[in-house]
């Protein structure tokens, strides 16, 4: 793990100027950054270096930033490809660290980080929190999970980067972790927000208000949620709940985080280029327009990345936040390309559902949404729990309701099943929003 500096040690935030550089400044400093990126993947991977050959562009060529959408994307399909390590810029035996993801779908997308990969990425997860609300001093619940997946050791090296002391206490044994916090009374929870308010549940469960646990700050991010889940969130456990972006691919937790305005998350652009895509045709979009976010990393060392397509629904915009930080600012995901799903002809993202379901009266805010084939056509089902003190007469009143509002808001018709408290599984890390029970193609 990345050990604090003596200048964040000591409490000052990391990098302040860095996060106020005018446009000129960032530019600048992107195409510089962008062509030392560029000539590392020319040099070490030929499969890059084949891509760019054939767009015309060498890395000394590079003029403008604009010249870097000559390029194809680059599409996690092609890091199964060259799965483990062909896509990596340095040898294994000099890397420091190497995270990979489930692999449920398909072989597992690997990455890996040179020393001063992690170094960065301690800075910037430091900077995401500082920007949040954690100060050097605070104590840190970290309940993102440790191991391959990035969120635990990328919290908890950015904590500790900042001067913060944390409890590393991964997903799991959530009445455990009540009685921690209870204990401990931590200032900043790490979690992902499925999590938080599973955690919520639990407390309440026991007899515990978390309100009162002195937590003030939490962390959430790994999975898209709604406005409605942070108001749950925030009434539940008593804290102001930020939104943290990252994804493996680009570097982990701490691309992108929310400042205390909570006015779009700020996208470190000294070392990520961003751009939002139409994502039918590829082409570039104004700012305000919400497409997929396409990211370039400009600092990574061992897995450069090149206009690499999250997925991720978004939009940006590069007005300057009341907080003074100039960088862009990634307006809330509402949810992911691969995720989203077409209902008798309606475009429908899981998270316009829980928008519409988390706060609805007699309503707990877990669902899961099951999508089938009936005949011909792809049927919506919205399991979603009742609030424990409603009788099972009232469900039927509680699905009509919500049918009502998903078809008058989101425009589609869905079945909807009002569930018993405990029906939906909780999920210790990334929530399961969609169970696809269609047939498979082929």
């Amino acid at each position: 793990m990345v050990a604090p500096t003596e200048a964040v040690a000591s409490g000052n935030a990391l990098h302040p100027a860095q996060e106020k550089m005018s446009r000129d400044e960032l530019s600048a400093l992107q195409l510089d950054r962008l062509r030392t990126t560029l000539r590392s993947a020319w040099n070490h991977v030929p499969w890059h270096r084949e891509r760019m050959q054939a767009a015309g562009l060498h890395p000394d060529d590079l003029r403008e930033l604009a010249d870097l959408q000559r390029l194809p994307f680059t599409v996690k399909t092609d890091l199964r490809d060259h799965y483990p390590f062909g896509l990596f810029t340095r040898p294994v035996s000099s890397l420091a660290r190497i995270h990979a993801s489930s692999g449920t779908t398909g072989k597992p997308t690997v990455v890996g980080y040179t020393m001063g990969d992690l170094d960065r990425w301690a800075d910037l997860m430091a900077r995401s929190m500082h920007c949040a609300g954690a100060r050097a001093g605070d104590l840190v619940h970290n309940a993102y999970g440790y191991g391959l997946f990035t969120g635990g050791l990328g919290a908890h090296d950015g904590a500790t980067r900042l001067g913060c002391a944390v409890v590393p206490v991964s997903g799991g044994g959530t009445e455990r972790q009540i009685a921690l916090i209870m204990d401990f009374h931590p200032r900043v929870l790490c979690a992902t927000p499925s999590y938080a308010l599973a955690m919520a549940e639990v407390a309440e469960q026991m007899g515990v208000d978390l309100r009162g646990s002195g937590l003030a700050v939490g962390m959430f991010g790994a999975e898209p949620w709604s406005a409605a889940m942070r108001e749950e969130i925030e009434a539940r456990i008593g804290l102001r709940a930020v939104d943290v972006y990252g994804l493996s691919e680009i570097m982990g937790p701490g691309v992108a985080c929310e400042c205390e305005c909570r006015a779009g998350l700020h996208g470190w652009e000294d070392h990520f280029l961003f751009e939002v895509i139409d994502r039918d045709t590829g082409k570039p979009l104004p700012d305000g327009e919400a497409g997929e976010l396409v990211i370039t990393t400009l600092t990574k060392e061992a897995l450069p990345m090149l206009r690499y397509r999250t997925r991720d629904i978004t939009r940006v915009t590069r007005e300057r936040c009341d907080c003074g930080r100039t960088h862009v600012r990634i307006l809330r995901v509402t949810g992911r390309s691969d995720d989203m799903l077409i209902i008798r002809g309606v475009n429908v993202y899981p998270s316009q559902v829980e928008a519409v379901l988390v706060g609805r009266p007699g309503l707990a805010p877990h669902y899961q949404l099951v999508v089938s084939r009936q005949g011909h056509l792809d049927h919506l089902r919205v399991e979603v729990e009742a609030l424990p003190d409603i009788s099972e007469d009232g469900y039927p009143a509680l699905a009509a309701d919500a049918v009502h509002h998903i078809k008058s808001i989101i425009g589609v018709s869905a079945e909807i099943a009002v569930l018993a408290p405990g029906s939906v599984p909780r999920s210790q890390g990334k929530a399961v929003r969609v169970r696809d029970l269609r047939p498979k193609e082929g």
